[in-house]
C-alpha cells in the first residue's frame, strides 16, 4: 500500500496509512533523471452523474498517467458528504479495490500530479479539499499561476491560512474571501484575480465546476457518456484519451475563459473572461500529449506526423534508414519516412519496465541511464546511414548519448532531426522546464550543439514549419515562449530569463 491521505471518509478522522515505499533520490534514479525529457505538467478528471465516479475517475487518471508519476488523487462527493483521498506514486498503485470503495458518490474528481510550483509531497498532492466559508471545496488544476506571490501575500494579510504550498490552493482561497453571493459568482471573481495557465475541475457536495483560463494555455475537454435510464453522465478531462476508455463522446473543448457548471439540473456555462488573445502551449502537441488525443480541437498524431513532413521538406538529407528515439519520435519519424521515402525502423528499442528502483550493476556502465531505457538493433545499425529523430534537445546529454550508442552499433553516418525549434527559454506556465542557462540551445550555436552531441548533422524544425503542422486549419493560436522567450503574460522571472552576469 502507497502512503495515503484519507480525509472526510465516513467513519474515520483524516487518515495517513503507510506501506512500503521506493526509495526516493538513489544513484540509479539519479542516472535516470540525468538529463530527463521536458517533465508533464499534470492530468485532471471530473465526473458529474455516475453510480460508480470513483472508478470512472481511476480510469480516466489511468489513460492520463503518462501527464504525471508523482502522485495521484481522487475526491467523491454524494450530495452531503465529499470524501478525498491521495498518495504518492501511480494511479494503480495507489487505488486498489479497498481504497476505491472508501470512496462513495456519484460525482468525482482526480488529479495525477508531477510537481511544477510547491514541494513534492503528498501534503501538496491533489485534489486539494478546503473547508472554506463557501463550504466544503475540492479542487484539482493542471498548470502554474505566474502571479501567485501577490495573491498570496493579499490573502495572507486579510487572514488567509494555507495548508499546502501549492499555487491551487490560491484558487481555493480566493474563493472563500470572494465578496460575491452565490458560489458560482465567487469562483468567477476568483478566476479573474489570478494570471497564468490553468485548467481546472473543482467540486463541492452537490456539484461539479470545470474551467480554463482565458489564454487557454493547457486543455480541458468535456465528453458525455449517455444513459439511456437516466440522465448523462459529464465527463471533463486534460485530454479525450481518457473519453475512449470511459467509452464518453467528446462533446467540446472547454473555452478559454469559460466556467462550466454541471448540476443535477444539468450543464450551465458562463464566460468570466472575453477578449484575450489565445495562446495554447504548442509543445503540447510537440510531446506532451498522447498521440489519439484531440488537442485544441486538433489530433495530436496529425499534428506529429506533419512535423516529420515539414522536417523532409526543411533539412532533408540522404540516408538509409529513418530511426526515431521513442517513445517521443515515433510519430514525427513516421511522417518523415512517409515523406522521404526513406525506410523507417524502430532501430531502438524501449524498454517500457524501467521502475525507480532496480538493482545497479557492481561496475558502472558508461552511459548507464540512457542503456537501460533504450536498446540499440545492431542488425538495423551496422554499416547504415541514419536518420534519429526526437522531438526537442533540453540539456543535449542523452542526445549525445543516443547518438554514441547508435554510432557505437556500426552506424556509418548519423543525423539528427528535431520536430520542434530550439528550445530557448523556460516556461512559466506549467512545465518544469530548466532554467536558461542550463538550455543548450540557449547559449550556442546550432553548429555548436551538432559538435557537442557528435552527429554528422544536426537540424531543427523551424518555427513557421512547427506552427503551420499544429494548426491544420483550426485558426488556433500558440504559445511558443520556449522558442522566442516572448512571452503572453506580464509578469516573468527576469532572473531565470536573463543570462547569469559573472559576479566578483
Amino acid at each position: 500500500m502507497s502512503h495515503l491521505l484519507m480525509e472526510g471518509i465516513p467513519g474515520m478522522a483524516a487518515t495517513h496509512l503507510s506501506g512500503l515505499e521506493s526509495a526516493q533520490g538513489s544513484a540509479a534514479d539519479a542516472m535516470l533523471s540525468d538529463d530527463p525529457k521536458l517533465r508533464e505538467e499534470c492530468g485532471v478528471v471530473a465526473i458529474h452523474g455516475h453510480p460508480d465516479a470513483a472508478r470512472q475517475t481511476y480510469l480516466g487518471l489511468y489513460a492520463l498517467q503518462h501527464r504525471g508519476q508523482e502522485s495521484a488523487g481522487i475526491a467523491t462527493a454524494n450530495g452531503t458528504n465529499l470524501s478525498n483521498i491521495k498518495g504518492m506514486g501511480l494511479v494503480a498503485d495507489i487505488f486498489t479495490e479497498e481504497v476505491l470503495a472508501k470512496l462513495q458518490g456519484d460525482m468525482a474528481i482526480g488529479h495525477t500530479r508531477y510537481s511544477t510550483t510547491g514541494d513534492s509531497a503528498l501534503l501538496n498532492a491533489q485534489p486539494i479539499r478546503v473547508d472554506s466559508t463557501k463550504g466544503l471545496i475540492a479542487i484539482a488544476h493542471n498548470g502554474n499561476l505566474v502571479n501567485l506571490g501577490n495573491v498570496r501575500a493579499k490573502l495572507e494579510r486579510e487572514g488567509a491560512f494555507f495548508q499546502t504550498t501549492s499555487d491551487s490552493e490560491i484558487i481555493v482561497q480566493l474563493i472563500a474571501h470572494s465578496k460575491e453571493g452565490t458560489l458560482v459568482d465567487a469562483i468567477a471573481d476568483s478566476l479573474r484575480q489570478v494570471d497564468g495557465a490553468f485548467s481546472i475541475v473543482m467540486m463541492t457536495r452537490d456539484r461539479v465546476f470545470a474551467a480554463r483560463d482565458p489564454r487557454g494555455f493547457r486543455p480541458l475537454s468535456m465528453g458525455r457518456i449517455t444513459n439511456p435510464d437516466g440522465p448523462d453522465t459529464i465527463v471533463f478531462a486534460s485530454e479525450t484519451c481518457a473519453f475512449d476508455l470511459l467509452r464518453a463522446k467528446f462533446e467540446r473543448d472547454v473555452q478559454p475563459g469559460e466556467l462550466v457548471m454541471v448540476t443535477r439540473d444539468g450543464v450551465t456555462s458562463r464566460q468570466y473572461s472575453t477578449g484575450t488573445p489565445q495562446s495554447s502551449c504548442i509543445f503540447e502537441h510537440v510531446y506532451f500529449a498522447r498521440p489519439d488525443s484531440k488537442i485544441f480541437n486538433r489530433w495530436v498524431q496529425e499534428s506529429r506526423e506533419e512535423m516529420g513532413r515539414q522536417l523532409v521538406r526543411e533539412s532533408h538529407v540522404d540516408a538509409d534508414l529513418v530511426v526515431p528515439v521513442p517513445d517521443s519520435g515515433v510519430t514525427a519519424a513516421i511522417g518523415y519516412a512517409a515523406e522521404s521515402g526513406i525506410p523507417f525502423r524502430f532501430g531502438l528499442i524501449r524498454n517500457h519496465y524501467v521502475d525507480r528502483t532496480f538493482i545497479e550493476p557492481e561496475q558502472r556502465v558508461r552511459d548507464f541511464g540512457v542503456k537501460l531505457k533504450l536498446n540499440p538493433v545492431r542488425n538495423l545499425l551496422e554499416g547504415k546511414r541514419i536518420i534519429l529523430i526526437d522531438d526537442s534537445i533540453i540539456r543535449g546529454k542523452t542526445s549525445r548519448r543516443i547518438v554514441r550508442m547508435v554510432r557505437s552499433e556500426g552506424a556509418k553516418e548519423v543525423h539528427l532531426r528535431i520536430s520542434c525549434p530550439p528550445t530557448i527559454s523556460p516556461c512559466f506556465y506549467g512545465v518544469d522546464t530548466p532554467s536558461k542557462r542550463e538550455l543548450i540551445a540557449a547559449n550556442n550555436s546550432i553548429e555548436e550543439i551538432r559538435r557537442f552531441i557528435e552527429a554528422d548533422s544536426l537540424a531543427y524544425l523551424s518555427l513557421e514549419g512547427l506552427q503551420k503542422a499544429c494548426d491544420g486549419g483550426e485558426g488556433n493560436h500558440f504559445c511558443v515562449a520556449c522558442y522566442t522567450g516572448e512571452y503572453p503574460t506580464e509578469w516573468v522571472d527576469v532572473e531565470d530569463i536573463l543570462p547569469a552576469t559573472a559576479t566578483r
